[in-house]
């Protein structure tokens, strides 16, 4: 179900268009990116916990949900420049950039470039800008998590969550996965999985929440706080209670606890 007082809304990237949820209201405004597999509509359990009135943008990134059908490449070069397409086209005075997972590095890489009216910046089980301990037969499984819904649900079971996802977000979960072509399901463990994103990472000013998981098994708390945490200056972990690393789906009540709060902060 999508969040209320939402309207869709379409952002002009190179190739095409990207589609989104806006909420408009007053306060710090939210730009979320979304993980590898996920959609706009991975981060609607975590709206719902927060106040009504919350202003946010969710989009789907280039080769997902909406926006599956826009031209490659699908690098993490080309979706942060999206990002900053979609910054520009904004036009907030102040926002908070939000990343899940891939999402997360990409929201690094933004942020590195300190574009207009950043305020803060919520990594959630992100992945590092530079790849921790990523081998060949990572990259293999990885580029075939989402041959097929059998596959995907594998995943999920064994890999993506701790808790069990009630039955709607389950489903979800295989139709974002498999919605994408073959080309953007690839390029996250082909290349971007162990892209070194770190250059001007150390130079982000603004304060930055990063969320992990308790039981995560991709981006655990040891090795974000390894090999994370040190990057950022301004970098300070929370970790979330019985979570998974799909976390805004599984445990989408402190997640937006955390966000509220650090929102609230600034």
């Amino acid at each position: 179900m999508t969040p209320q007082n939402v309207t869709g809304r379409y952002f002009d990237v190179p190739g095409g268009q990207l589609y989104a949820h806006v909420r408009e209201s007053e306060g710090i405004p939210l730009v979320l990116l979304h993980y590898w597999g996920g959609s706009r509509r991975t981060w609607i359990p975590v709206l719902r916990h927060m106040d009504l009135t919350q202003p946010f943008t969710a989009y789907d990134q280039r080769g997902w949900g909406d926006s599956a059908d826009l031209p490659g490449p699908y690098g993490l070069d080309r979706l942060a420049d999206d990002a900053q397409q979609v910054l520009s086209r904004l036009g907030h005075d102040r926002f908070v950039l939000v990343g899940h997972s891939m999402g997360g590095k990409i929201a690094q890489m933004v942020a590195a470039c300190k574009p207009a009216g950043l305020a803060g910046v919520v990594l959630v089980a992100p992945a590092p800008a530079a790849p921790v301990g990523i081998t060949e037969l990572i990259q293999d499984d990885a580029s075939h998590a989402y041959d097929s819904e059998a596959t995907v649900a594998a995943g999920i079971d064994q890999i993506l969550t701790h808790r069990e996802l009630a039955d709607e977000l389950r489903r979800q979960v295989i139709e974002d996965s498999l919605r994408a072509g073959s080309e953007a399901r690839l390029e996250w463990p082909r290349r971007g999985m162990v892209q070194d994103v770190s250059a001007g990472v150390g130079d982000i000013d603004v304060p930055v929440l990063v969320l992990a998981g308790s039981h995560d098994k991709i981006d655990p708390p040891g090795v974000l706080s390894s090999h994370l945490l040190p990057t950022i200056r301004t970098a300070r972990l929370e970790v979330l209670d019985g979570a998974g690393h799909l976390s805004p789906l599984e445990v989408p009540d402190q997640v937006a606890a955390h966000i509220a709060a650090f929102t609230a902060s600034l």
